[in-house]
């Protein structure tokens, strides 16, 4: 199965430009045989509001027009895709991912772990758990960028049985060893594959990196982006790999397995309530 990642400018309160730009995009990867095209988060609203008031106008339902209109699109190129937006449910905003194919939305995903930078120091922290979605056969959970720096959501997906762990991000400067780094361990410790979609560009004095990759599920970088120009980065999965959590490099001599030989009775901290701060927000 061939998927893939558009590294790719946004620009700020300009939704109907970016969702111009991710149609172009999601044409281009349909065109060579992609399956799954995901983009980065907040690709349709952009990401640095300096105020919730300011970043109402741009936050959407879901379902709702930005999803319906890839939905159509999906639906022509009989494809599947994920981009980054803001999702408002009441007076609440969360920065959220969607998972749209040609039968509509498929899933979406609240962002759990909020950073205090851009649009995250307004947002509500998400409150679903997570959730794997299928995506024709391909198994897919989803995760936004601060939450890749968190082992246990992409655990989580891991037991929900994802093939794939899909992380739209806006990594700025300070992210480069969670590009470089993270993003491969995820991969090797849940035995996924896992494909990470980064912008480009500047907003309001915040550069962003690129570094976009796609990781095997032993860890190694199948394609990345050495650039922090716009790009498009492809690459063939076997979903039999990611399934095949029993891993045998000598029989009878080394044998591991990602899932079954965890010791989940012995991480109860782990699940323990903190009361730790965050600058300018809540535990």
């Amino acid at each position: 199965m061939l998927i893939a990642g558009v590294q790719m400018d946004v620009v700020l309160r300009d939704p109907q430009r970016n969702l111009a730009r991710i149609e172009s995009g999601l044409r281009e990867t349909s065109k060579r045989g992609a399956a799954l095209t995901v983009f980065p988060e907040c690709a349709v609203p952009g990401y640095c509001y300096d105020s919730l008031a300011e970043a109402l106008p741009y936050a959407e339902p879901i379902p709702g027009p930005a999803t319906a209109q890839l939905t159509r699109l999906c639906r022509e190129l009989g494809t599947y895709c994920i981009f980054g937006m803001l999702e408002r449910d009441g007076d609440r905003v969360f920065n959220a991912a969607v998972l749209t194919g040609p039968e509509g939305v498929v899933g979406s995903y609240r962002k759990v772990h909020l950073p205090y930078l851009g649009i995250d120091m307004f947002t509500t922290h998400g409150d679903r758990p997570f959730a794997v979605h299928a995506a024709g056969e391909l198994k897919v959970g989803m995760n936004i960028c601060y939450d890749a720096a968190f082992p246990e959501a992409s655990r989580s997906l891991a037991l929900l049985g994802a093939d794939l762990i899909a992380l739209p991000t806006n990594w700025p400067p300070g992210a480069e060893c969670t590009a470089c780094s993270v993003i491969n361990a995820r991969a090797l410790e849940n035995a996924v594959f896992f494909i990470a979609v980064n912008r480009v560009g500047t907003e309001r004095g915040f550069p962003f990196i690129g570094k976009s990759k796609i990781c095997d599920t032993n860890g190694q970088t199948l394609v990345e982006s050495t650039t922090t120009d716009e790009d498009v980065l492809y690459a063939d999965i076997d979903l039999a790999r990611a399934r095949r959590k029993h891993i045998i490099r000598v029989p009878g001599k080394h044998e591991i397995d990602r899932l079954a030989d965890r010791r989940p009775e012995m991480y109860g901290l782990l699940t323990e309530p903190h009361n730790l701060k965050s600058p300018g927000r809540g535990a």
